[in-house]
């Protein structure tokens, strides 16, 4: 399979199964199971629902600002550095990691936050794969972009 437009050619596939394996295992453990949730009961509900919100509503800025990339009909033709690109490098990975960050947290669920390491490592690999893309496709340019702006988070993890 060959990549398409930047991207790893099965970075989509494995964002859906990976959804798909989270939400099994998030709505099992948290609702059913109860195998990992012991914690809740020390975690105050309403600081568990503060971060929910918190890292959801992030995630929904940097999802929305950050999706200039993919959603016009044609590609950018040179580095974005506006909206939510001005802050992270990544901004729709790093929506879905906070996505699964808040709802692991926000149940307490230790199998699930088990899970949003391995999505960190997933999406970091990702990220690192497109770099080198777009480090290819764009040069100098992207170079001085990485030089300015966190991978992750803003000011952190600059090249």
């Amino acid at each position: 399979m060959e990549e398409k437009n930047g991207e790893h050619p099965y970075g989509d596939l494995g964002q859906l199964i990976f959804l798909g394996i989270f939400l099994i295992v998030w709505v099992a453990d948290s609702f059913f199971l109860h195998v990992s949730t012991f914690l809740a009961a020390f975690i105050p509900l309403a600081l568990r629902l503060v971060v929910l919100v918190c890292a959801l509503g992030a995630a929904f800025y940097l999802g929305n600002s950050g999706h200039v990339v993919v959603s016009h009909g044609e590609r950018p033709t040179e580095v974005v550095s506006t909206g939510a690109f001005r802050y992270v490098r990544h901004p729709l990975y790093l929506a879905c990691i906070l996505f699964y960050l808040g709802l692991a947290v926000s149940t307490a669920s230790l199998l699930s936050l088990a899970l949003w390491i391995i999505a960190c490592i997933f999406y970091n690999f990702m990220a690192n794969y497109e770099e080198k893309l777009l480090d290819l496709k764009y040069g100098e340019e992207y170079r001085q972009y990485r030089q300015k702006t966190g991978k992750w988070l803003p000011g952190l993890g600059r090249a």
